[in-house]
C-alpha cells in the first residue's frame, strides 16, 4: 500500500520529497503530497519526516 501524507501534520518542510528514491511525493501549496502511482512503498519517508505525518495507507 502507498504511503500517505496527513495534511493535518505536515509542514511542508520537504524532508520526505528529498529522500523519496523515486520522486512520488511533491510540493502541493504549503504542504505536500504522495503519488501513489509511483509510491514503491520504501518506507523512506516516513522516515524521514520529522512530525511522524507519513503513515501506510
Amino acid at each position: 500500500m502507498p504511503h500517505v501524507i496527513e495534511a493535518a501534520s505536515c509542514v511542508g518542510c520537504g524532508a520526505c520529497k528529498d529522500t523519496c528514491p523515486v520522486e512520488a511525493i511533491s510540493q502541493d501549496g504549503d504542504k505536500c503530497k504522495v503519488d501513489a502511482a509511483l509510491c514503491v512503498d520504501c518506507g523512506a519517508c516516513e522516515s524521514a519526516c520529522p512530525t511522524g505525518a507519513i503513515k501506510a495507507e
